[in-house]
């Protein structure tokens, strides 16, 4: 009956992502930590001119970070 569909989300802090959306959730969050870090690392090398190690080093914590955010908001089910 009409009356007993389940009205949809609204969306909440809380609420994972279901199929796709997960994927592009975990993308974004590895892609956005290997710019980020990559860039604090890029400007740390323009400092200490360290000729782009800071920059390496960047980019591996962000992709770090990154997975410790895909596993922590979208690797245990709540």
């Amino acid at each position: 009956m009409a009356g007993d569909q389940k009205p949809p989300s609204a969306g909440g802090p809380d609420d994972v992502p279901s199929g796709a959306g997960q994927g592009w959730t975990a993308l974004s969050y590895l892609i956005a930590g290997m710019l980020v870090w990559g860039f604090i690392g890029w400007l740390v090398d323009g400092w200490l001119e360290t000729g782009g190690i800071a920059t390496g080093i960047g980019i591996v914590l962000g992709m770090a970070g990154g997975v410790v955010l895909v596993i922590r908001n979208l690797g245990t089910p709540k």
